[in-house]
């Protein structure tokens, strides 16, 4: 209580930043969802590698997180509720004024999420629709930490958005065809100083994603990356860059495309073998 009042008496918004980094590097034991307490359905997916491996990116991550100072926070394909929860336990206990929100096309999971949202004691809205649909327009250019743990698995085309758990997981060819649905609606949803943290599976090929995505004016980086005995998993953090500088340098955390992803030996594979697959 006594962190909260001396955060409100902040007189800057540069000082409420620093004030909550200092508190999240004091900090020993992050809260976040726990899984006695997450709601289950056999047509939802459950926690498993990949909402571990996000859940830690934003805790890696949460001092930047908290930073933000965020007023709206959305998860697309919120399956279980496991990371929108956790991401609410995390940002809560120093943004009191967050809103969150999730969306996935399973009523089931919609249902399961509010659950395990309330069995945590927080309050998240979610809402049954494609990707976020029905949220485009109400939420435009306000999302400040959107989070997507996507279909990601090669699959056959028309396993995608199918009934059911099977839509948790096929994502068609290369496993692309809802990823690449999403990224063409973030824009619209991000805010200014908006992040996003996206799973993707090495089939996905971060590497072009994150091309993509610069093209579109997104900077990006490797946020963490797991390998587990049936996948290589990534992270992926973008965000908007900034316009570029006076001295003519781009504004980009110093973690550009071409800088801090070339030193990942997880991206420069995927580079190889895309190199090696076209000369071949």
């Amino acid at each position: 209580m006594e962190q909260l009042v001396e955060m409100e008496l902040a007189s800057s918004s540069k000082e409420r930043k620093e004030l909550q980094k200092k508190i999240v590097s004091t900090e020993t034991v992050p809260k976040i969802a726990k899984i006695q307490l997450v709601s289950s359905h056999a047509e939802v997916y459950e926690p498993c590698d990949d909402s571990f491996l996000l859940v830690d990116a934003l805790l890696a991550d949460r001092s930047n997180l908290i930073g933000q100072n965020p007023k709206f926070c959305l998860e697309i394909g919120c399956g279980s509720g496991y990371v929108i929860t956790s991401l609410a336990l995390i940002v809560s206990q120093y943004c009191p004024w967050t809103q969150f929100y999730a969306t996935d096309i399973n009523l089931h999971a919609t249902h399961t999420t509010l659950q395990t949202s309330a069995n945590h004691g927080v309050h998240v809205e979610v809402v049954a629709t494609d990707i976020a649909l029905s949220l485009q327009k109400r939420l435009q250019k306000s999302i400040d930490v959107l989070v997507i743990n996507p279909p990601y698995v090669p699959t056959p085309e028309d396993e995608v958005g199918a009934d059911g758990i099977v839509a948790s997981w096929a994502g068609g060819f290369k496993g692309r065809m809802v990823i690449d649905r999403i990224l063409n609606v973030v824009d619209e949803l991000l805010s200014v100083n908006g992040l996003i943290y996206m799973v993707a599976l090495s089939e996905n090929d971060p590497y072009d994603i994150c091309q993509v995505m610069r093209e579109r004016g997104f900077g990006s980086r490797i946020a963490l990356q797991r390998s587990t005995e049936e996948e290589k998993l990534c992270v992926i953090k973008f965000w908007r860059e900034k316009e570029t500088s006076e001295d003519g340098e781009r504004a980009d955390n110093g973690s550009s495309l071409n800088g801090w992803l070339g030193k990942v030996p997880f991206v420069n594979s995927l580079r190889r073998k895309s190199s090696e697959s076209k000369s071949s």
